[in-house]
């Protein structure tokens, strides 16, 4: 059993558990960025993408468990994030889902069960709308797909302790160690104005959802979240009680067991 982190107070000062060595690492190029990615064990392919700000390594609790599980687990830096790179155009979700298909594309992977982190989540659902037959499901946590889903911001003790963890993870990682502040507000741009899909589009998903949220989310409204539970055909909510928009991190075994649940839904 994996200790609770629910102050995150050990993810400020260590991170998360370090990933195990991976069976290939690399850097994959696309649309002007070089995208980092990992691999870990055998069998159907799981992705997992983090949220804003983040990097691969905020997964350190979840890669043994699916590897575990029977799977070949992918983690990748979004662009821009970690050791990615990018370019001088704004973020936006449907450049990072392009990112996400170039690293398929070169690690053989035809198609790919998507578990995605708040903006994370975003890629991946716009990647399971624009390419349908390379993803088999998407489990979807924490994150809206139009700016009314998401609450008023306000600092609370647990966010500022996630912040200062990515701060150093960035300064660690990057190729641009000392522009956090400039990474900061970029990604910021985007959160405010993407993703801005319609209830037409997200009717208009063909692959399974689990549309999952921490009852304590400080970012997502529940609203918001039932909403896509009943827009996407066939999705199904799952609340994580006890967590917030952290539940990766805070209690690794009640997130593991809801992401196992899903994957055994969509096999």
């Amino acid at each position: 059993m994996t200790a609770k982190d629910d102050e995150l107070v050990t993810f400020e000062a260590e991170g998360a558990l370090p990933l195990p060595a991976p069976d290939e690492q690399g850097f994959v190029e696309n649309e002007g960025a070089r995208i980092w990615y990992a691999s870990y064990g055998g069998g159907p392919a799981v992705i997992l993408l983090h949220g804003g700000l983040g990097n691969s390594g905020n997964w350190g609790y979840q890669v043994p468990d699916l590897v575990e599980a029977g799977h070949r687990v992918v983690v990748i830096d979004s662009r821009g994030h970690g050791r990615s790179t990018r370019d001088a155009r704004p973020y936006s979700y449907h450049l990072m889902a392009s990112d996400v298909q170039a690293v398929m594309d070169h690690a053989g992977i035809g198609e790919a069960a998507l578990v995605g982190w708040s903006d994370g989540a975003c890629t991946s659902l716009v990647l399971a709308d624009q390419q349908p037959e390379r993803v088999c499901g998407v489990f979807f946590f924490a994150c809206n797909m139009d700016p009314s889903g998401t609450r008023e911001f306000k600092a609370t003790p647990v966010i500022d302790r996630c912040f200062s963890r990515h701060r150093k993870d960035y300064q660690a990682l990057s190729a641009t160690p000392d522009q956090f502040e400039a990474f900061v507000t970029d990604v910021s741009k985007m959160m405010a104005t993407e993703p801005n899909y319609t209830a037409e589009q997200l009717a208009g998903i063909k692959v399974p959802v689990t549309i999952a949220l921490g009852e304590h989310d400080e970012f997502i409204l529940p609203d918001h979240a039932d909403y896509l539970a009943r827009t996407i055909p066939e999705a199904e909510f799952v609340s994580l009680p006890g967590v917030s928009h952290f539940a990766p991190l805070q209690q690794p075994d009640l997130f593991n067991r809801a992401v196992r649940a899903f994957l055994k839904r969509i096999e």
